[in-house]
């Protein structure tokens, strides 16, 4: 006879054992909810949780690439192209073990909460195509979130085989990747 869990509040029961839920290496903790308190409980989850902007409860992913934006626009007054570079490639080998790490404490695999991610691929994305119109910015950022949220493949074979910190971080580059590709055959179009 199956026993319901016992009606607690989630934060009490984050870190025990869900009920009957057990995988090879025993027992898996029930996944928690991103909360302010539990990005600020470390530093590695204030960067994975895109210093809150992954804890908006619509769209964080969205809210973490306009985020990304943002940022993109207020540090290219301070980073150089080749500054720029090292900052996205030590994010996103950084954002390997960052977004791993965050994800295991939440208890899934890819949160959305975590948008580290988006943040580096879209910064990867503004770097390649500058210097634009805020317009293209704007038409960047709707290619980059259709590829994020869509993930036709192959981005998608990489989001459902890819798993960690390196799947969390490899799909939101691909997503980059096809975005820079449409851009570069629109310019050539034109």
């Amino acid at each position: 006879m199956q026993t319901d869990p016992p009606l607690v509040p989630a934060d009490d029961l984050i870190g025990n054992p869900q009920p009957n839920a057990s995988g090879p290496g025993g027992p898996r903790p029930q996944p928690r909810r991103a909360t302010a308190r539990f990005m600020l409980s470390h530093p590695l989850h204030i960067l994975s949780l895109g210093f809150g902007s992954g804890l908006s409860p619509v769209a964080p992913g969205t809210i973490g690439t306009l985020f990304a934006w943002a940022s993109f626009a207020v540090l290219s007054r301070y980073l150089t192209v080749i500054e720029w570079g090292v900052l996205i490639v030590a994010g996103f080998f950084g954002g390997i073990a960052i977004c791993g790490y965050t994800a295991k404490k939440l208890g899934t695999d890819d949160p959305s909460p975590v948008v580290w991610d988006e943040i580096i691929a879209f910064w990867l994305v503004l770097l390649m195509i500058t210097p634009v119109t805020l317009t293209e910015q704007l038409w960047a950022f709707i290619v980059f979130r259709f590829f994020d949220m869509v993930k036709p493949p192959p981005i998608g074979y990489f989001d459902r085989r890819l798993k960690g910190g390196f799947g969390i971080m490899f799909d939101d580059l691909a997503a980059a990747f096809f975005t820079l590709l449409v851009i570069a055959l629109w310019r050539m179009s034109v």
